[in-house]
């Protein structure tokens, strides 16, 4: 059963300018793993946090370090959520998590399925 979906848009440009104005920024959304990479990339998975979000009908209190982006087998994208967030989703029955990530043409799209 789909419990949520979420989605959200990112222009890379944008991002990228938000990061170099805000240093900080970049250790407040993201974890270890994913600072080192690539703007659009980073955009990607700052998209993808925003759809968990989404998917879960933005509660309050929601911690974008509780969204992890990995990458799994194949450099097919993994959700790992925590805290928060972890919290949330096993209230709402979550049991599993889809995620897609892409980037293309200055912008930055996440597609995120909550199942339970």
């Amino acid at each position: 059963m789909i419990v949520g979906i979420g989605v959200d848009v990112v222009d890379v440009a944008r991002f990228e300018k938000t990061l170099e104005r805000s240093p900080g920024l970049r250790a407040r959304l993201f974890t270890e793993g994913e600072r080192i990479l690539a703007v659009q990339s980073l955009a990607a998975r700052f998209a993808a946090k925003e759809a968990v979000a989404k998917a879960l009908g933005a509660p309050p209190g929601l911690a974008h370090l509780d969204a992890e982006v990995r990458t799994g087998e194949y450099g097919r994208p993994e959700l790992h959520v925590s805290g928060r967030v972890a919290e949330v989703a096993a209230a709402l029955g979550v049991t599993r998590w889809h995620v897609s990530l892409t980037h293309d043409g200055g912008v930055a799209v996440a597609y995120v399925i909550a199942e339970g």
